[in-house]
């Protein structure tokens, strides 16, 4: 049986009573007009500051591929096949310290951790303008990779932190603003900044590095000053205070309320959580699809303005037209994750996702040879427009299904692991030799994104066969 508590359904087993007792002891009532009023301060005020260092993460993870137009490989002094490892080096960074990232997020707290994560990794950021020669290339890209690791999971975990189970499609989707408006951005800057080529004897590239990794160093001291410790004590490290006691009190109880397992905050994961987590079988489907989808996404973002530029259009022009694949993909992911909060059905959404990227995929590969180049153009911008849109979606999919806070955490760092790693894939997916049209490349784009499409069918199957179907006065809701 369910009851209505403030107008929150609240399971009323028995291991929720001790929970809903402390709750009683927060001494506050609101109307559903100020709790609106509050959550739209949570997007004001939250949600900016963990968008704008995703925004600082993708600026300086993808601007390598726009400093391959500005002849990159030649003052280096490295090829293609050493540019794809060092791309592997970069994720394989991030997937070896993801877990030990996120263990140590729950130990510290996001405001700290974050924070301190995005200075470290906006002075790798800067100082990789000055590399030269194969060993500088592969140890910056690692050393980016590691400075980076959790950072993304971090941000999901401390978005359940602070909103309800219904609220966070939409905000998942929204810290991916932070991506998708650093990707559409970075062709424009770099079509902006790689003409500073020859100012103070730098090439434009290294002009991009410095001034893109000195903005993350900003933005990292932004966060360290600005962003709350928790709910329950909103003030930042440095003593800013965001929401006055009022307000803390109902966040900290409008969470409780709807979900009592997010009170158990400890300052450690425990093995049992450990081993909840990766005995899981019901991740496989989602960590397959994300490794199967999430490889090709960065093989274009990698090889983008390169694709475009053999299309017939000018090296630094082509960073621009990239662009506008991104600008689109935001507007999309935007509406993905508010139609799945909507209508609380996650595990269609990211199939139906899924499939048009398939769709775009099949256009690709079928217009490989083609001489068309504003049709292969036009396919291009589509498939990344539908690229990463059920990313988010999934994410939370995943995060609705887990049992404890930590449980939430250990499965967010999963997850970006296997995006990393169909990162370490996607590196590879390319091949000088397969250049310039990889009718290969293509190719094994299409059986990955196919790959993708299936267990995403399979991942809804296990759900709506494990929990049943049930019908509620909101619909149809068999997973969260």
């Amino acid at each position: 049986m369910d009851k209505q508590y403030e107008g929150v359904e609240v399971a009323t087993d028995s291991q929720n009573t001790e929970s809903i007792n402390e709750i009683d002891n927060i001494d506050v009532e609101w109307t559903p007009e100020e709790e609106k009023a509050l959550v739209r301060k949570l997007d004001r005020t939250i949600m900016p500051l963990l968008i704008l260092g995703f925004f600082a993460l993708q600026l300086d993870r993808g601007n390598i591929g726009n400093a391959l137009t500005d002849f990159f490989f030649r003052d280096v002094g490295i090829n293609q096949a050493q540019f794809n490892v060092g791309q592997q080096l970069l994720s394989l960074g991030i997937v070896l310290l993801e877990i030990p990232s996120n263990i140590i997020l729950y130990r510290v707290g996001p405001s700290l951790w974050i924070g301190c994560q995005i200075v470290a990794w906006g002075f790798v950021a800067t100082f990789q303008a000055f590399q030269k020669g194969l060993a500088s290339f592969l140890v910056t890209r690692l050393l980016l990779g590691l400075c980076e690791a959790g950072f993304i999971p971090a941000g999901f975990y401390t978005i359940t932190r602070w909103y309800k189970n219904d609220e966070i499609s939409k905000r998942f989707s929204w810290y991916f603003i932070g991506n998708m408006t650093a990707s559409g951005c970075s062709g424009l800057l770099a079509y902006a900044i790689l003409h500073m080529r020859g100012v103070a004897g730098l090439a434009g590239w290294q002009w991009m590095f410095l001034i893109e990794g000195m903005f993350t160093v900003v933005v990292g001291v932004l966060f360290l000053s600005l962003f709350p410790q928790n709910t329950a004590n909103p003030v930042s490290l440095l003593g800013v205070r965001l929401f006055n006691e009022r307000e803390a009190k109902i966040l900290t109880k409008r969470i409780l309320l709807n979900d009592p397992s997010k009170r158990d905050v400890k300052v450690h994961i425990s093995r049992q959580e450990m081993k909840n987590v990766f005995t899981n079988w019901k991740l496989l489907p989602h960590i397959i699809l994300t490794i199967a989808c999430i490889a090709p996404a960065g093989t274009m973002g990698s090889y983008a303005p390169t694709l475009v530029s053999s299309f017939g259009y000018e090296r630094l022009k082509s960073n621009a037209l990239v662009s506008i694949g991104y600008w689109i993909l935001m507007l999309v992911n935007i509406a993905w994750g508010t139609i799945a909060d909507k209508i609380r059905l996650r595990g269609p959404m990211v199939t139906f996702g899924l499939v048009i990227f398939w769709c775009f995929t099949l256009g690709n590969r079928l217009l490989v040879h083609s001489s068309d180049g504003k049709r292969r153009l036009a396919i291009l911008i589509c498939a990344l427009s539908f690229a990463q849109n059920w990313h988010p979606v999934n994410s939370s999919w995943v995060a609705l299904n887990a049992g404890t806070p930590g449980e939430r955490s250990i499965s967010m760092a999963i997850m970006i692991m296997s995006a990393n790693t169909g990162g370490i894939i996607g590196s590879q997916i390319f091949q000088a030799k397969d250049g310039p049209l990889y009718p290969v490349g293509w190719s094994v784009i299409l059986g990955l994104v196919t790959l993708g499409v299936i267990c995403s069918f399979l991942a809804n199957l296990q759900y709506f066969i494990m929990n049943g179907r049930k019908f509620t006065r909101k619909g149809l809701k068999y997973f969260p």
